[in-house]
């Protein structure tokens, strides 16, 4: 009988060896087997992994958090967190599973839904580093990333991004507007290996780049050589005079008014009084203005002079640009004037497409969400206008209070001036007596 032990060990480290090339082969082609590194919906048990801080609470400025899908959802069963208490600072972390984004690309992505009016506030997101006691987790508290929105008035409507390199906070050089309605929007934040970033907003992509030339990171790798100066023999003229082109023959007797050949002498034109009529003049057709000569291709242009660009001296590549220090949490903190935000669908991973197809699970409802939200604001205006009504009616009912207090006011005055004229009057007519 045979036995399979007897493979030469030879032939089994081949096997081996190959299964394991497949297996490398496979998890390249397949994005399934991306690495997600945290995901949270805020479904049950959520509480267990955030930590709700107690910064500010002492000072009576601290916000809370609550679990809902909102005033008006695609899906009521999909809940967020939400802020609450108007004017406070909220401020809310997880310790998530410690991860390099070393060699591979960090997706972080998140929804938002600003139901609120929220006048001046906040609705970003931050990546920590550094240990963190959550339980003081606030705004002092050093970050490696922040992301997302944040909203004052009518001229701030920023969409955030800082990142951290060497101890250091930088932001983006670009100015990215962030969404306003009240509906969810999903933000995302791409950074690949090369150094190079993608924004998107509902799956669309709102910017991209690159560290080394949208963040005052590093030194420019090109500088203009301020020394250089523009060769003597350069010429910059891109057109020239023909130096063939002849003046014609008689062209400086053409004169620059004719007398107008289709004018008549009037009628009435008496020449012991007018003097000799003579046709009035009129701009000569033929007469072209100075004779100049025509302009040609200028076969030395050499384009206009730019100052060269030149290696800086002082950049010095770095190759770990984009590496973050080691993420260990996520927060939330912001500050808001008005409370209302729904923070839901926080991801982190390193597979671009796998947040697309969440991005795009969630908005199967968006129509749900939309329809929600116009009848929420069918009920809003029409309670406004109920109370408007309220208003109306009841300074209807003072006016009227008043115009019968005055009535009343003035009749009672009437009547006390009438009773003293009589008076007098009476007292008058005693005395005649």
């Amino acid at each position: 009988m045979a036995n399979s032990d007897l493979t030469p060990p030879s032939f089994r480290l081949q096997l081996l060896l190959s299964l394991l090339v497949m297996v490398e082969v496979f998890s390249f082609i397949n994005p399934a087997l991306s690495e997600v590194i945290f995901e949270e919906r805020f479904e049950d048990g959520w509480q267990s992994r955030w930590v709700k801080s107690d910064w500010k609470r002492a000072e009576g400025k601290a916000g809370s958090f609550k679990h809902t899908a909102g005033k008006w959802a695609g899906d009521p069963d999909d809940k967020g967190i939400q802020t609450s208490i108007d004017a406070r600072h909220f401020a809310i972390s997880a310790k998530i599973p410690e991860f390099s984004n070393k060699n591979r690309t960090l997706v972080l992505q998140y929804s938002i839904k600003f139901e609120q009016d929220i006048e001046c506030g906040g609705g970003y997101i931050k990546l920590l580093s550094a240990y963190v006691n959550q339980k003081k987790f606030g705004g002092d508290a050093p970050y490696s990333l922040m992301f997302g929105p944040d909203i004052c008035g009518t001229d701030t409507k920023k969409l955030h991004l800082i990142l951290s390199y060497q101890g250091q906070n930088y932001p983006l050089k670009k100015d990215l507007q962030c969404e306003t309605d009240k509906l969810t929007h999903f933000y995302t934040f791409i950074l690949r290996p090369d150094a190079t970033y993608s924004i998107l907003v509902d799956n669309r992509e709102r910017d991209s780049g690159s560290m080394y030339t949208d963040f005052d990171i590093l030194p420019p790798r090109k500088i203009k050589d301020v020394h250089a100066e523009k060769p003597a023999d350069w010429d910059n003229r891109e057109y020239i005079e023909d130096p063939n082109d002849v003046k014609p023959e008689g062209y400086d007797s053409i004169p620059a008014e004719i007398p107008d050949p289709n004018a008549k002498e009037p009628e009435n034109w008496d020449e012991e009084e007018d003097g000799i009529w003579k046709a009035p003049k009129i701009p000569n057709p033929a007469y072209k203005g100075p004779w100049k000569r025509k302009k040609i291709k200028n076969p030395n242009y050499k384009g206009k002079w730019k100052t060269p660009w030149i290696d800086n001296p002082e950049f010095e590549d770095d190759p770990d640009l984009y590496v973050l220090k080691p993420i260990k949490y996520i927060g939330i903190e912001v500050w808001q004037v008005k409370a209302g935000s729904v923070f839901d669908n926080i991801l982190i991973c390193d597979e671009e497409e796998y947040a697309k197809e969440v991005v795009s699970e969630i908005f199967a409802n968006r129509d749900a969400e939309k329809e929600a939200f116009e009848e929420a604001e069918k009920v809003r205006r029409a309670k406004e206008e109920e109370e408007a009504q309220r208003a109306r009616d009841e300074g209807e009912r003072r006016r009227r209070e008043r115009d019968d207090h005055r009535r009343y006011r003035y009749r009672e005055s009437y009547k006390d001036r009438y009773k003293r004229r009589r008076h007098d009057y009476m007292d008058d007519y005693h005395d005649e007596l």
